[in-house]
Order: C-alpha cells, then sequence, then structure tokens
C-alpha cells in the first residue's frame, strides 16, 4: 500500500512538472530584431512591407522623411521589425489596433507568430474586447451589406471564391457577428486603416495562421498605442500612431503631434518602478511626438551582478573590492570610507588633467553627459542585445 501511495505522488509530481512546462509560457516582452536596410533602385515601401513581414503605416512611421513609392538607391532605411508585446494575456490569439498587429500565441515557450494586420477606418472600428474563433471557412463567400451597396451600387450580392473576392482565400470568423480574419485581394492595405472592421491579413498569411488556430481559440482585441517594457537594464518606449495620426499620415504624409494622456503617463512611470528618477524626458517627449513604431530606449538601471548573497551594481563595480562594501551600495550607503578616498583623488586627477569625468560619475550612479547627448540626439537606439 505505502508503495503505491509512493508511486502516485511521484506520478503527481512528474504530472505536475510536465503541465508547468507546458505553460511556461513565452517570457520576454518583445518580439524580433531592428533591422537597417540600404533600400534598392526598384524597392517601394509596398513591396518592402510584405517582404519584411511589415504593415505600410509602420514602415512610413519609421522613415518619415522618405518618399514611400521612390525610396532611391542607397537610401537607409529602419525596418522596424521589433516589436513590444501587448499588454494583454498571453492567451490564444492577442491583436492591437494600435500598431496594427496580430500576436498568436501558439507555440508554448516560443515566439509567437506575429503578423501586420489592417484593421477598421475611422467610423468603422474594429471592436476591443475578448470573443473566440467560432468557425473556419476555406473559400469564404463575402455578401455586401445593404450600407455598403448603397454607398457603391457597382457592388454585386455575392462575392463568391476567386481574385474579386475581398475576404480572400479563408477566413477566420469571430464570436462578435459580421467580424472575421480573413485575407484580402488587395495587399496593399495591410498595415493601414482600411477595411469596414474585419481584421485583413496578406494572403500567405491567413493562409498559415488558417491551419495554425483551432476553432475555439480565445481572441483579444486592445488598442495600445503606448507599450512600455524592460529589456534586461533597459526600459523601452514604443510609440505608434492613433488611429487620427493614421489617417493623417496617410492624407498629409505628417504625423501630428498628440499630448500625452494622464495613462499613458502612468504607464511609463509605473514601469519604470524604482528608476523613475533615471527616465530621459527628452526621449520620452521625441518618441511620443515622431510615433516611429519601434522600440525606443528612455532609461537605464545599473546592471546588478549576484555572488552568492550579494548584488553588485557594475556601474561602481571599479570601487568594490569585497562583499562588505558591496553591502554598503545595496542598502543605499556610501562607499566604505577608504573607497572614498579613491573617489576624492580620481576627482582630483581630474580637475588637473580633464580626464576621468564619465569614470567618476559613473562611480557616483550619474550618466555622463556624452550618453545624454547621444539619448537625445538619437533614442532610437537599436535594439538587439
Amino acid at each position: 500500500m505505502r508503495t503505491v501511495y509512493v508511486f502516485q505522488i511521484l506520478v503527481s509530481v512528474f504530472l505536475a512538472l510536465v503541465s508547468a512546462q507546458a505553460y511556461a509560457g513565452y517570457d520576454k516582452p518583445y518580439v524580433g530584431d531592428m533591422i537597417e536596410y540600404d533600400a534598392k533602385y526598384e524597392d517601394t515601401f509596398i513591396h518592402l512591407a510584405r517582404d519584411y513581414n511589415l504593415g505600410f503605416t509602420e514602415l512610413r512611421a519609421a522613415n518619415p522623411y522618405v518618399d514611400p513609392w521612390m525610396p532611391g538607391r542607397g537610401t537607409d532605411l529602419i525596418l522596424p521589425t521589433r516589436h513590444l508585446l501587448p499588454d494583454a494575456s498571453r492567451e490564444g490569439i492577442v491583436i492591437n489596433l494600435a500598431d496594427m498587429r496580430l500576436y498568436a500565441f501558439i507555440n508554448g515557450d516560443e515566439a509567437p507568430y506575429h503578423t501586420p494586420i489592417g484593421v477598421g477606418r475611422e467610423g468603422l472600428s474594429t471592436p476591443e474586447g475578448v470573443t473566440e474563433i467560432v468557425r473556419k471557412v476555406e473559400g469564404p463567400v463575402w455578401r455586401p451589406t445593404p450600407r455598403m451597396r448603397k454607398a457603391d451600387p457597382t457592388l454585386k450580392e455575392a462575392y463568391y471564391q476567386g481574385p474579386d473576392n475581398p475576404m480572400g482565400t479563408h477566413a477566420l470568423y469571430l464570436g462578435w457577428p459580421q467580424y472575421a480574419l480573413h485575407g484580402t485581394n488587395r495587399p496593399f492595405g495591410i498595415g493601414r486603416r482600411v477595411s469596414s472592421g474585419c481584421i485583413r491579413l496578406y494572403p500567405e498569411k491567413i493562409s498559415e495562421l488558417f491551419e495554425l488556430i483551432p476553432v475555439g481559440t480565445k481572441v483579444t482585441v486592445v488598442n495600445q498605442p503606448i507599450k512600455v517594457a524592460w529589456i534586461d537594464d533597459e526600459l523601452f518606449l514604443e510609440a505608434n500612431p492613433s488611429l487620427a495620426q493614421s489617417v493623417a499620415m496617410e492624407e498629409y504624409g505628417e504625423v501630428p503631434e498628440e499630448k500625452i494622456s494622464n495613462d499613458e503617463m502612468r504607464l511609463i512611470v509605473k514601469t519604470a518602478g524604482d528608476w523613475q528618477d533615471r527616465l530621459r524626458w527628452p526621449a520620452i517627449r521625441k518618441a511620443l511626438k515622431e510615433r516611429n513604431s519601434y522600440p525606443v530606449s528612455i532609461a537605464r538601471r545599473p546592471s546588478l551582478e549576484v555572488k552568492g548573497d550579494v548584488i553588485i551594481e557594475h556601474e561602481k563595480a571599479a570601487f568594490i573590492e569585497t562583499p562588505e562594501e558591496a553591502k554598503d551600495l545595496i542598502e543605499g550607503y556610501e562607499p566604505a570610507p577608504e573607497k572614498r578616498d579613491d573617489i576624492e583623488k580620481a576627482q582630483d586627477k581630474n580637475s588637473k588633467t580633464g580626464e576621468d569625468t564619465d569614470k567618476i560619475r559613473m562611480a557616483e550612479g550619474e550618466t555622463t553627459e556624452q550618453d545624454q547627448d547621444q539619448d537625445q540626439d538619437n533614442p532610437a537606439r537599436m535594439l538587439n542585445p
């Protein structure tokens, strides 16, 4: 009897470990890597977007001063192929209307499948909330609504499978009536606000998603233009154009500045946590003004290294030799008295030679002028850690 009991315990432990591993989930706050691209003569943003799994608007936002139809041979382009993940449950499909991107958490601890989408235009917005995939159809039939046919009398009553069908080749219908994830016969609309509320995908992407997603999959739709996350010891902000800004970009090629909301301000400060005093507000203001659709660095905290039970801040490690001295820093005290002499000597040397300024400031936990200049002039410091 005791043997059976022990065996049951071992089985329970094994199943718990397997379950924990299965639901460990993807633990990074981002997907993808930024790319710097040297434009070719024949390139256009429409073709580059599709080739690199991007949407038109985000590619234009990342390169606001480049002609999207004729970038020009040799033009340096930023391909915004890294994205901070939305603040939502990492389960099933998550759609962020603001960055016009779909994330599918279907591979356990692997990075989510993600792709750009086309969403509802002004006045016909895609709804927010939680629903699920209720059915899948290959070769969907599109039936224009009475409103659509009134606005465009040339529309037919129904469009069956073929090149004229705006729904493309596949559709995944949502629990919300008349809403679906589907393909398109106009791929240049991906990454733009052009639909009547449905979610459009590139033809090749809807085919892939159709095979990956079963009926019953949870779908969460959010609208988060501002995303903030720590990647290692750097805090990043990704600012995407709002609905109004996207429309203005389409019509005028410029992003009108919007005042940051209290909620967005709270999000930035809350995510910074104990390192709020290290927020670089010039970089934040620039990112929010330009809305370049890729993450930029807005704060940096000291790197921390664990040695036994001691955490060492690398910015001050030059003046630390023993765990006891490191403990002083952890608890917020000044360096040990004998190490203050080292700092004073370095300061004296600096006053005579004009050298070691950065070393002193790093020892005191400050940001150097060079760092501040680089951050202010170029907050879009490429990620790829």
